[in-house]
């Protein structure tokens, strides 16, 4: 029999029972539906409402409940809808009578709050650990490469010099970014809705405040319509989510671009490679693909809990069981991401002869001959404009900025000396960025330091 069987006539239809069945997914929340269960029974004998020797029975039973869910013994029953109902008729099922008097005054709107909100506590704090492992596998690898110049890009186009170390730093602080949305995320997930009933509050005096220190949150929710119709929770994991694919995907492809012949800057260790089923000579970047890959996966389930969510009225509503299946997938799917991201990064042999060679051709210093000309006085417009027609001169003449003679130079402004050669040498220009964030090798060392104060938060 149903728990909300007194109501109806009629048995649900087999098709429509299967249809509203949320067993499937939500029955992987058993540990945080037992604690919040274990909770509320001694929020209920503080009320009042359970003796201590009801109580005892209680959590007696929901033991073996759990002994019987950790090892895989329990008998789940899909007629009754959900991982809530099948623990309390369990419940029933080992101690008899009393078991029913633990849904008094809860809800499974309130239940199914609170579980999801532990739930996504654990989450978290798995992600921020993992993020920090992505994170320390850069700083080491950036402290490796200090010494490596490689070419920075825009419009994928060779842009300026740049040290690969500073490249690689620049993920370590999108990544704190990620981190920072995380917890913040975690801190307004750390709100109490138990004890807000069906959408109205529990009709008994239970103290939340009590029952929300037994549980670890930090707070009590303070609105009941709010507290069960809320998934702000969820949405602001899955966008966190999503923002941290998007991030984790650009690392994945320049990786990607970095292994093929064409840029030839990084060889990924064979443990995250696979070859081909037809092609003997090939070594496929699939695992970083991959990680690309599963970034859609993470903004699609952001837009599809938004979506869910955008026209409901207050408070509860059944379309609210779909913000499971897209929790589930983007926290899974993430831990699988930093699960392995770490150990692809520590295999990673950079080619920095080459990555040094890309750095210093295609007239990556132009940008240095104009501030050079600024340093002599001449407005920086002016400066492009003359070191513009320079470049195109050198294209058309087959030539490099380094192969250019001075008078080459002073056909174009007589401000060129002899040490406009010096100024536009590769470390020259590494070195010429020494501000705060900047990739010349001091200002990079500074942005390293800094980053690893990030491992130890």
């Amino acid at each position: 029999m149903k728990p909300w069987g007194g109501r109806f006539r009629h048995a649900a239809d087999p098709a429509a029972e299967t249809f509203t069945s949320s067993l499937a997914f939500d029955r992987r929340l058993w540990p945080q539906d037992v604690r919040g269960s274990e909770a509320w029974a001694r929020a209920l004998e503080r009320a009042g409402l359970l003796t201590p020797a009801e109580l005892a029975d209680i959590l007696k039973g929901l033991g073996e409940v759990r002994r019987e869910l950790e090892d895989g013994t329990f008998p789940f029953r899909p007629e009754l809808e959900d991982i809530h109902m099948n623990v309390e008729r369990r419940l029933v099922e080992k101690i008899g009578a009393v078991g029913g008097k633990l849904h008094t005054g809860r809800s499974r709107n309130d239940q199914i709050a609170v579980d999801e909100r532990l739930y996504l506590k654990d989450a978290v704090a798995g992600v921020l650990a993992g993020l920090g492992d992505v994170q320390a596998a850069l700083v080491d690898r950036a402290a490796e490469t200090l010494d490596a110049p490689m070419p920075g890009y825009t419009h994928l186009q060779r842009a300026q010099p740049v040290l690969l170390a500073h490249h690689l730093l620049a993920y370590v602080f999108m990544l704190q970014r990620d981190r920072e949305r995380f917890a913040a995320c975690g801190a307004r997930a750390d709100v109490l809705p138990l004890g807000s009933g069906a959408l109205a509050g529990a009709a008994f005096p239970i103290d939340r405040e009590a029952l929300a220190r037994d549980l670890g949150f930090a707070a009590v929710s303070p609105n009941s319509l709010d507290a069960v119709s809320d998934r702000d929770y969820l949405i602001e994991f899955l966008a966190a989510a999503a923002v941290t694919g998007v991030h984790v995907s650009r690392l994945a492809a320049d990786l990607t671009l970095w292994a093929t012949a064409e840029f030839g800057f990084v060889e990924l260790g064979d443990e995250f490679a696979t070859g081909s089923s037809m092609m003997p000579q090939k070594k496929n970047p699939d695992v970083a693909e991959l990680i690309r890959g599963k970034a859609g996966r993470l903004s699609g389930n952001l837009v599809a809990l938004l979506t869910v969510m955008k026209g409901l009225p207050l408070s509860y509503n059944s379309d609210m069981q779909e913000d499971k299946e897209p929790f589930f997938d983007s926290a899974d799917t993430l831990a699988a991401i930093l699960g392995v991201l770490p150990r692809l990064l520590r295999s990673l042999s950079f080619h920095t002869r080459r990555m040094r060679e890309a750095a210093a051709a295609h007239f990556s210093t132009a940008t240095d001959l104009a501030d050079y000309l600024v340093r002599k006085g001449l407005p920086f417009r002016q400066a492009h404009e003359v070191v513009g027609r320079i470049v195109r001169e050198a294209i058309d003449a087959g030539k490099g900025l380094e192969e250019l003679a001075l008078d080459d130079l002073r056909r174009h402004s007589p401000l060129f000396e002899k040490d406009a050669f010096d100024a536009v040498s590769l470390e020259a220009s590494l070195r010429a960025r020494a501000v705060t964030g900047g990739t010349a090798p001091d200002a990079v060392r500074r942005s390293l330091a800094l980053a690893r104060t990030y491992l130890t938060r």
